[in-house]
């Protein structure tokens, strides 16, 4: 009766491969996805949201509002989502699935955020009352425009960069890390040796901070 040996089998270079090119594939597709994602947020909450009319003095002057008149919540969480994008890469492990999920609550708040001030009049009514005088006074004609449902959309990717980083971000490297990609530790740099015979050496050593004539 023969013995079963339980050395493990060495996994295949081309299923390494596999794994590596996916993990790559992936972390290009959150970076990317969160960085358009919350550039496309500042700049859509800058412009025009909203627009409409105010009653001043028996005649009407047009009134608007941009995003960030609106709700400042989208900018903050695109802020928020960009700084978790990169310092998914400064963590790992718990951490890394602590960041990763915060990027995906910052591009969801955001959308949410800007899809309920599609439909916002606060802000014009504010700007209605201030330039009438009149605290009692709301905007007639109340429009708006496409800019906070764009704002909703980049929100979206973002969101998405942060699902990536949940499903994926175990395969993605990390910076600063004391291991190379093969995951064994990195040689010790090794010590310069002095030649106690060389002036040159000699100097070059005390300048280090180290015995010339330690082990001669």
């Amino acid at each position: 009766m023969g013995y079963v040996s339980a050395v493990p089998v060495p996994q295949p270079r081309a299923a390494r491969a596999a794994v590596s090119g996916g993990g790559r594939r992936s972390l290009a597709a959150a970076l990317l996805l969160g960085a358009l994602g919350a550039t496309v947020v500042l700049l859509s909450a800058g412009q025009i949201w909203a627009e409409g009319t105010a009653s001043v003095g028996g005649g009407s002057v047009p009134v608007e509002a941009d995003g960030g008149t609106v709700t400042g919540v989208p900018t903050a969480l695109a802020i928020v989502g960009l700084a978790a994008l990169f310092a998914v890469f400064a963590v790992r492990r718990t951490g890394r699935t602590l960041v990763s999920a915060l990027l995906a609550l910052s591009g969801a708040g955001a959308a949410l955020a800007a899809v309920l001030g599609a439909s916002d009049s606060a802000a014009l009514n504010a700007e209605a009352a201030r330039i009438s005088g009149d605290t009692a006074a709301a905007v007639a004609g109340l429009s708006h425009t496409v800019w906070p449902y764009v704002t909703a959309a980049g929100a979206v990717l973002i969101l998405l960069a942060g699902l990536f980083a949940l499903r994926f971000g175990k395969s993605w490297p990390a910076m600063g890390g004391r291991y190379e990609r093969s995951g064994t530790p990195r040689a010790a740099r090794k010590a310069p040796t002095t030649d106690p015979d060389r002036p040159e050496d000699l100097w070059k050593a005390l300048d280090r901070g180290e015995d010339p004539t330690h082990g001669a």
